[in-house]
């Protein structure tokens, strides 16, 4: 019998194809990331290298192929080099090549990352680096001329982003870099103004700003140009640093802007994977049409090594095979005998959260092939293929199969609970969290007769309650009060009782975004709820007592002792009773240790 870490070890001889982007070989590329603007070029990273492509769009040249990652190419004021980030000897630093195409040099040498920001006036690298700010590695800004050996620190004590004016006097920077760049709309304290300090006296002086996220500003002679979520998307604003006078630049809804680079006559963003350009005065943004071309190794069909990359994993019924997800695939992985076999087939999609039915004809997962995530029901060698299409597609949790196989229960990214009867592909919702938190514990779980399913979800006052649904009846039923936090139920195999964790003093512990319960960790217990209202408790007192067998029952003291007394001669499941009424008072402490299970 092999260990799961040999499982592990037979997925690494798997062949998984990767499907290259029809994108990557025609006009209009994307994912084209970090530009930056020339007199007559744009440079920019994609897959990892830098390009260089006409100003006005067309076919980019690679001015980088190391197999490691160069990115934020930044051209030289005198339009002769390019500055970026590169990962060549192990380390991110800040290397120079020529925009004509060479071999790169290394300008920076500290084992910490250095991130290449832009050029100053006079021509010298402006990167980031934490290289001595304490007790964390918060970036500042720093310059490295082509022929020194020591950077120099700007005199700030912390900046992450920034670019100095072109008379050389002052500094725009960004202070603090967001740890969650893409939460829209987030007013916390990551969001900082953009601030223009004068490198002279270090007199400082704060653009206009109400809170909302400033990020990359650049100048264009004495405007200084940066991206805002004022407007509650990243858009490209500027802000005339004579007369004061603060516009809004684009407009774009659907897909914030990025990464904004500046050119002697304009800037260059990311929107959308697209790159655009934007001149001064009231001119309208650009989309450039670039076509990136190349041989592109890393998106050849190719063997991968996917042993370390499991990430999800069932049982078979009897155990004697797994199934597996690992990169996006659906495998099942003899535990003895045999050879792994890959059931999805597909490397062009995203195949997950694989679970094998009970009665071991099916294997169901979440497939995108289609362009929305739907399932996908196989027999165990991938075969006799069936595709569902899901009501209100988005992203899909763990599907869980009921004990005799009828049924699938499943969440999705809408804290949604949903059950699908199989046969038919017909899905019905059963519940809906209803807000966003953290905790992600809407796991449903089936009764042993497959009629019954229960989960715990949040309730208004943020505690969470415990609850059951009938799948015949299709009715839900709330069974805990709501005045203590329950969550995560579970039946036992007999069906007689519902095991949950629950807590008393989960005090202050109500806003996930409220961080005064912190030096208050609530705790939890096990507790247990008897669902037949005939069923005795399971702690009730005993008490040894004489069995007297009666002449016409005789053997009426022997018991059944394998403590399953309610499954039948035949092995069929029990049939699951909950007397809803008084359930409340059938709810047992078992009385272990409070502890954060």
């Amino acid at each position: 019998m092999r260990s799961p870490h040999a499982i592990a070890v037979v997925l690494t001889a798997v062949v998984l194809l990767a499907i290259a982007s029809p994108g990557l070989a025609r006009e209009d590329a994307r994912l084209l990331r970090q530009p930056d603007l020339g007199a007559e070029t744009v440079v920019f990273s994609h897959g990892g290298d830098v390009w260089v492509a006409p100003r006005a769009g067309g076919d980019a040249r690679r001015l980088t192929t190391f197999a490691g990652e160069e990115t934020r190419p930044r051209i030289s004021p005198d339009g002769e080099l390019v500055a970026f980030t590169g990962a060549y000897d192990g380390n991110l630093d800040v290397y120079v090549v020529a925009l004509a195409g060479g071999e790169p040099r290394r300008l920076t040498w500290h084992p910490g990352p250095d991130h290449v920001r832009g050029w100053t006036p006079d021509g010298r690298v402006l990167f980031a680096s934490g290289r001595i700010n304490a007790p964390r590695p918060q970036p500042r800004l720093w310059t490295i001329g082509l022929d020194e050996t020591m950077p120099t620190a700007l005199p700030i004590a912390r900046a992450a982003a920034g670019a100095i004016s072109p008379d050389g006097t002052r500094l725009a920077y960004q202070q603090v870099e967001p740890w969650d760049g893409e939460w829209r709309g987030y007013r916390g304290g990551q969001a900082q103004p953009i601030r223009v300090v004068a490198l002279d006296d270090l007199a400082l002086v704060e653009l206009p700003w109400d809170g909302s996220n400033d990020l990359d500003p650049v100048w264009v002679g004495e405007t200084i140009y940066f991206l805002s979520d004022r407007d509650w998307a990243m858009n490209v604003w500027s802000y005339d640093t004579v007369g004061g006078e603060l516009r809004q630049r684009t407009r774009f809804t659907e897909f914030d802007c990025k990464e904004l680079g500046a050119g002697p006559d304009g800037v260059v963003f990311e929107n959308g994977g697209y790159l655009w350009t934007l001149g001064t005065g009231h001119a309208e943004p650009q989309r450039l049409r670039i076509a990136v071309r190349g041989d592109f190794p890393h998106a050849r069909p190719h063997w991968a090594e996917v042993g370390d990359r499991a990430t999800a994993g069932r049982l078979s019924p009897t155990g004697v095979r797994a199934v597996i997800e690992a990169r996006g695939e659906v495998f099942t992985v003899p535990t003895d005998k045999g050879d792994v076999r890959n059931l999805s087939r597909d490397a062009g999609a995203a195949d997950r959260a694989p679970s094998w039915s009970p009665d071991g004809r099916r294997v169901a997962w979440f497939s995108d092939a289609g362009g929305e995530y739907a399932l996908v029901l196989a027999d165990q060698h991938g075969r006799e293929r069936r595709t569902i299409a899901l009501p209100e597609p988005t992203f899909f949790y763990s599907p869980v199969w009921s004990p005799d196989s009828r049924w699938l229960a499943y969440t999705d990214a809408d804290r949604q609970v949903w059950v699908l009867e199989v046969e038919e592909g017909r899905a019905q919702r059963v519940d809906t969290e209803g807000s966003a938190h953290p905790d992600r514990l809407v796991r449903p779980q089936w009764s042993p007769d497959s009629r019954w399913l229960t989960y715990s979800r949040r309730l208004d006052n943020q505690f969470n309650g415990v609850f059951v649904y009938d799948v015949q009846a299709q009715e839900r039923h709330q069974i805990t009060d709501g005045l203590s936090d329950a969550r995560l139920p579970v039946f036992d195999r007999s069906g007689k009782y519902l095991y949950f964790l629950a807590s008393t003093n989960y005090a202050l512990n109500v806003g996930w975004l409220d961080m005064s319960s912190y030096g208050r960790p609530p705790e939890h217990t096990v507790y247990l709820a008897v669902l037949d209202a005939g069923e005795p408790s399971p702690l009730a007192p005993e008490s040894d007592e004489e069995a007297i067998a009666e002449p016409d029952d005789e053997g009426a003291a022997e018991k059944d002792r394998d403590g399953d007394g309610d499954r039948s001669a035949d092995g069929e499941a029990p049939v699951v009773t909950i007397d809803l009424a008084g359930l409340d008072q059938r709810i047992i402490d078992l009385e272990l240790p409070a502890r954060t299970y």
